[in-house]
């Protein structure tokens, strides 16, 4: 029975890189044609397709490597309070990080360095091979679900410890996880440790064929992000604000989601002297498509990339800010008088609505927020967001920023976010017992040598 299940086994991994090679290659027009017009689809190519850059290598100096993978800037965020405190308490271990986009490489670039940070690699064995012969990581620490049959195959082969980390199983992926269990399950075995956000998240991992014995329930790590109140941005922003201005913060809004919220916006605008909307779409790539919508409506408005150079003029009410930036979306929330929280009013699972929480601020969002199922749930039991469809939108938001009661249900999303903390310092705690047992077996094996 074992050997059928080990030919079975390499019989689907063989598939499985034949079939990944003939995606690409039939795909390969579609990318050399995006590649040919717009530069993010070029960005990393090299190193998707297996060159170490030798910037990673030489930060290493020869020492073994933690590889933390981050598929964009939601995840990044998130595992980052981790990523600096085994950067702290392992300075003979040199720590990599990976991500899979433009936006996410250019966040950890900025907080971490140019030096340690690289594209994540294509999943084929060959080059798989070439990153973990160059980096000889210790561990592997994925974010999420970044969990590729390939990737988790080679690592385990090289002897790396395996942990996934504030790991979840979304509404849309566990259907194909179950209908394909018999398949994922031998892959399920190579992991060391899975670290679920929620107890719901833990069950779904096992339904899926994880073993239950490397299931722990930690939490979620972004309800331990803090996000800088007092960044530049913010600051400026605060003092141009219109005297007693009250601002709608929109953030991470993605296609067909501006049009919606600068309809309720102008119709609240006419209720409302001095409102103010902040609007930051999820994609810097959108970021002059919503500059465009903006001048179609006629709309009063100022680009943060232009705002900020020479002396910023006064925002006047009425008007939008369009913050076509990075990294400062967390901190410009504390101007909230209301927040937005966008993925939720399109079909795309929501964002995260413990970046306005962390303040107090009363939240907004569409029905949309099966990403953040577990995170929803903590708030809505405390009555502590408010869920808008499309057609109630502009009264929702009118609601909030005219009820005496706003304020308390901001109060009740801090108290949530406050109340969930915790899971970075238990998150933490297995990955030093994981690295203590890899520096135990090293020191043992050798000493039997």
């Amino acid at each position: 029975m074992a050997v059928a299940n080990s030919a079975r086994y390499q019989d689907f991994m063989l598939l499985y890189s034949l079939g990944l090679l003939f995606v690409l290659l039939v795909t390969a027009p579609y990318w050399l044609l995006h590649m040919l017009l717009h530069e993010k689809y070029r960005a990393g190519l090299a190193e998707r397709m297996g060159r170490v850059p030798r910037r990673v290598t030489d930060v290493l100096r020869g020492r073994r490597a933690i590889w933390v993978h981050a598929v964009s800037v939601g995840e990044l965020i998130a595992v980052s309070g981790v990523v600096q405190a085994l950067q702290q308490a392992h300075p003979e271990m040199g720590l990599v990080i990976s991500t899979t986009t433009r936006t996410g490489q250019r966040l950890a670039r900025s907080r971490f360095g140019d030096a340690c940070v690289f594209y994540f690699p294509l999943d084929f064995s060959w080059i798989l091979r070439r990153y973990l012969r160059a980096l000889r990581p210790v561990l592997l620490v994925l974010a999420e679900t970044e969990m590729w049959p390939r990737l988790l195959h080679e690592a385990h082969r090289a002897g790396v410890g395996i942990v996934v980390i504030n790991g979840r199983i979304s509404d849309r992926s566990l259907p194909r996880y179950r209908w394909l269990r018999w398949l994922w399950c031998p892959f399920w075995s190579k992991l060391t440790r899975v670290l679920a956000q929620s107890e719901e998240d833990g069950q779904r991992f096992a339904a899926i064929g994880v073993p239950s014995d490397v299931i722990e329930v930690v939490g979620n790590l972004k309800y331990d992000v803090r996000a800088a109140q007092n960044m530049e941005i913010t600051r400026r922003l605060r003092a141009a604000l219109p005297a007693n201005a009250k601002v709608l913060v929109a953030g991470s809004t993605l296609e067909g989601e501006e049009s919606m919220l600068l309809d309720a916006f102008e119709h609240e605008s006419r209720q409302t002297p001095g409102l103010v909307l902040i609007l930051a779409p999820r994609h810097p790539e959108r970021f002059d498509a919503v500059a465009s919508l903006l001048e179609r409506r006629n709309l009063p408005c100022a680009r943060r990339s232009a705002w900020t150079k020479g002396n910023p003029k006064p925002l006047e009410p009425g008007s939008v800010f369009l913050l076509d930036s990075i990294g400062e979306l967390a901190s410009v929330y504390a101007l909230a008088t209301v927040a937005f929280v966008g993925g939720s009013l399109v079909s795309a699972g929501g964002h995260n609505p413990l970046e306005p929480a962390q303040f107090g601020v009363p939240i907004m969002m569409g029905p949309h927020t099966q990403n953040f199922r577990g995170v929803m749930e903590a708030l809505m039991m405390d009555n502590a967001v408010a869920v808008a469809m499309p057609e109630n939108l502009a009264q929702t938001l009118h609601d909030l920023l005219t009820s005496p009661h706003a304020a308390e249900m901001g109060q009740r999303a801090y108290t949530v976010f406050e109340q969930q903390a915790g899971a970075t310092e238990q998150t933490l705690a297995v990955l030093e017992s994981l690295l203590q047992a890899k520096e135990s077996f090293t020191v043992q094996r050798s000493k039997t040598r």
